[in-house]
């Protein structure tokens, strides 16, 4: 089903969105989107607060209606970002691993780190997002791609819960930059990001099928310790 954006005033300007079929994705994308990132519910004496939490939750872990999902606009990503595959490979995320296997019954903190190793394995360690420019830089060169919105995907789970993947298309700049860019931050309406996982190739459909590989990225003024702590925190 399209979702038609002709009612929203994106200042990106929106496409018509393309028709892509469901995606139903592995066991291990339910872990990734719903255990692993997933915020706890929690009860507290405010049951105001607890009710927006816990709806805020419910979207993070992936169990939101089709109605709530709202377009959004390249700018809810701008920044300069930085890649956490190297801070896996020094070790800098291994209290990470650690946490989740002592809230694990069946995974060691090896297996979380096999799996996150596969998940945030990529060569282009920084991104730069600046109005429609979109910059990768990888190996020392910087390939860079201008970008409008081309709708968004609602991808279901093998497990039941869902995703939206926010792409892009690009319509200028440097043409071995990816045509395509899918992001992904748990979110399912304009927000800023506060990270995100990232798609890219020349294939859209192709993309949505991708469930294993989700280069993950995070502001570039972060140190290592820090972005543990924010992991650690959800």
């Amino acid at each position: 089903m399209r979702h038609s954006s002709a009612h929203a005033a994106l200042a990106l300007g929106l496409l018509s969105l393309a028709s892509v079929p469901l995606a139903v994705a592995q066991q291990d994308a339910h872990d990734h989107h719903e255990h692993d990132h997933a915020h706890e519910h929690g009860h507290s004496h405010d049951h105001a607060h607890d009710h927006s939490h816990d709806h805020d939750s419910d979207i993070y872990a992936g169990y939101f209606d089709d109605s709530q999902v709202e377009d959004r606009a390249l700018s809810d990503w701008e920044g300069d970002w930085q890649s956490v595959y190297p801070y896996l490979e020094d070790g800098t995320l291994d209290e990470v691993f650690a946490h989740k296997a002592a809230h694990s019954d069946d995974k060691t903190a090896a297996d979380y780190k096999q799996y996150y190793t596969t998940g945030y394995r990529t060569d282009v360690d920084r991104i730069v997002i600046e109005g429609d420019q979109v910059s990768f830089y990888a190996d020392g060169n910087k390939r860079t791609g201008e970008y409008t919105y081309d709708g968004y995907e609602i991808l279901t789970y093998e497990a039941g819960n869902r995703g939206v993947r926010y792409i892009f298309e690009r319509d200028g700049g440097n043409a071995d930059a990816p045509r395509y860019i899918q992001f992904s931050d748990h979110a399912i309406y304009p927000t800023d990001a506060s990270h995100y996982h990232l798609y890219w190739g020349d294939d859209r459909a192709a993309l949505l099928d991708e469930v294993t590989n989700w280069p993950t990225y995070y502001p570039s003024d972060l140190d290592g310790d820090a972005i543990a702590q924010e992991m650690l925190a959800h």
